[in-house]
Formats: structure tokens, sequence, C-alpha cells
């Protein structure tokens, strides 16, 4: 099996390409693994546990292709095990913190691998994400933050990048 190929972003973090699977497993319609939701774009909504509703979860997937700026944990008060979600529409950077920001995964766009540029949308609300840190399929990062939502898990069916 060949080495895992490292690529230098343009921030200077360095990941490797985890590609996509084939097979997606079936998650439940109905899971919510999520136990935090933090909107940080006014009016900064936050949502907790038994808050997070089916109505709430199908607000936050509406609302990916007009753009939103959100964070959904899977622990209470959001402080670690997190996706976030940064959408204005047309792009789409998923970024996913564990175990205290020792591990990060990121999505990653093949169409955009070796080009240099910013995309227009901004994680944390100000700190640039490269194009190929980004989707520009808005349907599929819609069922990549479901199936965040409903598994806890990252959705196989994209590559993503993962921080080494």
């Amino acid at each position: 099996m060949p080495e895992p190929k490292i690529i230098q972003t343009r921030t200077g973090m360095s990941v490797q390409i985890m590609p996509r699977q084939a097979e997606i497993p079936p998650a439940d319609p109905k899971a919510i693994q999520l136990q935090h939701i933090a909107y940080y774009d006014r009016p900064y909504t936050s949502y907790e546990g038994t808050e997070i509703t089916e109505e709430v979860i199908a607000k936050v997937l509406e609302q990916i292709p007009k753009g939103l700026n959100i964070y959904l944990s899977l622990i209470p008060y959001g402080e670690d095990d997190w996706l976030e979600v940064n959408s204005d529409g047309t792009w789409l950077a998923l970024a996913f913190r564990s175990d205290g920001g020792q591990k990060n995964y990121y999505s990653w766009n093949p169409q955009y691998a070796g080009v240099e540029e910013w995309a227009p949308v901004v994680s944390d609300g100000q700190s640039p994400i490269e194009k190929y840190l980004a989707l520009t399929d808005i349907d599929t990062g819609v069922r990549v933050v479901e199936h965040f939502i409903r598994t806890g898990q990252l959705y196989p069916g994209i590559d993503w990048a993962e921080q080494v």
C-alpha cells in the first residue's frame, strides 16, 4: 500500500487526504446525536440537548444553501467534538475538531487541489479557507451535515483532509 501523500496548505497546515468511500452506511433518519448548536452570526442563537428537535434540524439544513455559520457539537456546551459549517450559499467549508483540537478534519475538494486561492467563506468569522478545503456542491454538503447530526460521524461520501 503506498504511503499517504502529505499536502502543505496555503496556511501552513499539513494534511493527508482520506478518500471518499463507495459505500455509505445508512443512518437512522430520526436519530439526533447533537448536544449543542451555536450560530455565530446574528442573532447568535444556541440550542442545548432536548432543545435540538427535528424542527431545529430542518431549519439548520434549510439554511445551508442560503448561507450560515454554525457549530454543531456532540457534547453539551459545544467545547469540543464539533463540526463547523461555513456556507455562503455557493461555497461550503466543513471542519471537524475532536480530542481538544488534537484531531482535525476538513472537507476536501479535489477540483481545487493545487489551486492556491481563498474560498469566499471564512472560518470562525475571520480565518481564510483555501478553495480545496471547501465544497461547491451544496446539496452534498447538506447530506454531510445531516449525516453528522444523525450519526455523530464524518460522512464517508466525500473526501476529507486530516490534519497531520
